[in-house]
């Protein structure tokens, strides 16, 4: 995993394209809902370590960050799934 600033977009689309809901994800990074949901609503601004942990939970389950001008010199910022992770 590389150095990757999180956006509160792709947090939502990463967990979008694994079928998680907000519950998924805080079960995934020991983190309380809230949290999640103040960030992917604009209202705070995640520490570190909490980016860290949504960010080692996704890749853990395959999805990789793209950051803007990653794949094409015009292209924003995004998300890929890179593999289909098991079902529970």
């Amino acid at each position: 995993m590389h150095d990757v600033t999180l956006s509160p977009a792709q947090c939502r689309a990463a967990r979008g394209l694994l079928n998680w809901d907000i519950n998924g994800l805080a079960a995934a990074t020991g983190l309380t809902r809230k949290t999640i949901s103040d960030f992917e609503n604009g209202k705070a601004e995640p520490r570190p370590r909490t980016v860290r942990d949504i960010l080692k939970a996704f890749d853990d389950a395959g999805v990789t960050f793209i950051g803007a001008g990653e794949d094409s010199p015009s292209g924003g910022p995004g998300v890929r799934l890179n593999h289909i992770p098991d079902s529970p």
